[in-house]
């Protein structure tokens, strides 16, 4: 049952990017981005992925959002009336709630691994890494690993900084942690940004992310950007549908989203930009994988003059980037018990959060003493967690949105929605949201699971 109050709605359209960018921009910009980037062979990788989010992240953002739009409730009651409007199987719901089991199995893990960006800033700013040597920290990393108490308090740290926000509402929690999070995201990372660029390595980093050469591309990095762009603008569980939920009638779609989706793609270049330089300045690899942040960049910071600062900064942004992804991880599961089972947002914040934090014990546990626990391909719970989530789950939800928007809503209703100048335009829109996107995430999903 749906509750008869009034539906909310962010105040005006700047709240409404800021929140939705914050939802967007998070770890998998900055720390996935940056470890994929120099795995995947730097510039061919972003090339490539930059491609995929005009092509596909672009048109399923839209989509998504037009949903939330026109169904102006949690995900599982828009498909539900959408599906009951449109003459389509009312099964459709279900991909509501395949959307919402997404996002608390992401939230239970993104938490933990949010918390190690907290833990990292607070060693930063206590001047933990500098001038230590290389084995001491990675000595920090695996104690930290090795020890379920303390990935558990700052687990349990981060979760609440999530639900503090999401339990204030829209306009005074999420918009308002937006608001001021987002612009000093960037301050940080702009300053960031700046001093990495005045380092010797400075040239060699450019030219690692943007001397584009064709035949570096391979089909594996394809992939694996097409996964990325899907990955990081937050689409396929629901959570991108409730926002738009709350958007304004008014508000265009179309000039949103790209708006949205300029600045998420900056947090990434920029971040590259701040962390490549740094690591060709100090004679390191940029393919260490997922431990550049956490391993390779603390050696860079134990090494700098300005370590101390540069190192409180950097893990202040990766913190800022976890928290505004998080409250959209949360807040979907908040508008869905406030939506149909009648609750009360702060105790729908408060059981949500609980029950996302014991499922992250299972994340917690798994780097620790369940690490030789490996039930299935001989990966860890958390490698399973991740890998199915990310892999197979979300990438399914973003198919089926894209189906139901681009096969079941008329096009005049998302023309209008979408708020499209031009009808050339419009047409590219739809042949991608119909087609080039389904056929995206197919290649995302056959690959995950063939692999």
């Amino acid at each position: 049952m749906s509750r008869s109050t009034e539906q909310p709605r962010w105040s005006n359209q700047i709240g409404f990017i800021l929140a939705t960018t914050g939802a967007a921009v998070g770890l998998g910009n900055i720390w996935k981005f940056a470890y994929m980037a120099g795995t995947h062979g730097g510039s061919a990788f972003v090339l490539i992925y930059l491609l995929c989010v005009l092509l596909v992240g672009i048109p399923l953002m839209m989509g998504e959002m037009t949903l939330g739009r026109l169904g102006r409730s949690d995900a599982i009651t828009s498909l539900q009336r959408l599906a009951q409007t449109h003459h389509a199987h009312p099964a459709w719901r279900y991909l509501g709630w395949l959307g919402a089991i997404t996002l608390l199995c992401v939230l239970s893990f993104y938490s933990v691994v949010a918390g190690w960006s907290l833990c990292y800033w607070l060693k930063a700013a206590t001047n933990s890494f500098y001038h230590v040597s290389t084995s001491h920290i990675q000595t920090l990393w695996s104690n930290l690993l090795n020890d379920p108490v303390q990935l558990m308090t700052y687990h349990a740290l981060f979760m609440l900084m999530t639900v503090g926000v999401v339990a204030q509402g829209i306009q005074k929690g999420l918009e308002k942690a937006a608001r001021m999070l987002m612009p000093a995201l960037f301050i940080i990372l702009i300053g960031l940004v700046i001093y990495s660029l005045n380092t010797p390595g400075a040239a060699q980093g450019i030219d690692f992310l943007f001397h584009f050469n064709l035949s570096n591309i391979t089909p594996t990095i394809a992939i694996s950007a097409l996964g990325h762009a899907f990955f990081t603008l937050a689409v396929g569980a629901g959570c991108i549908l409730v926002y738009g939920a709350y958007l304004p009638d008014q508000a265009p779609i179309a000039r949103t989203v790209l708006v949205i989706t300029a600045l998420d793609v900056l947090v990434a270049i920029l971040s590259g930009l701040a962390i490549f330089p740094l690591v060709f300045t100090y004679h390191l690899s940029p393919a260490s994988g997922p431990g550049l942040m956490f391993e390779t960049l603390p050696i860079i910071f134990s090494q700098m003059a300005a370590g101390r600062w540069f190192g409180s900064l950097f893990f202040m942004l990766l913190l800022f980037a976890a928290w505004t992804s998080s409250i959209s991880l949360l807040e979907p599961w908040v508008a869905l018990l406030v939506e149909r089972f009648n609750f009360r947002r702060k105790p729908a914040c408060y059981l949500m959060g609980g029950i996302a934090w014991i499922l992250g014990l299972v994340t917690v546990l798994s780097f620790n003493h369940w690490s030789n626990f490996k039930p299935l391909l001989n990966a860890t719970l958390f490698d399973l967690i991740t890998d199915t989530t990310t892999n197979l789950l979300l990438p399914l939800g973003g198919l089926g949105f894209a189906w139901f928007a681009g096969h079941y809503i008329p096009e005049d209703a998302l023309k209008k929605a979408l708020n499209f100048k031009h009808v050339l335009s419009f047409k590219f829109f739809q042949f991608n949201l119909k087609y080039t996107v389904p056929l995206g995430i197919l290649v995302i999903v056959l690959e995950a699971l063939i692999k």
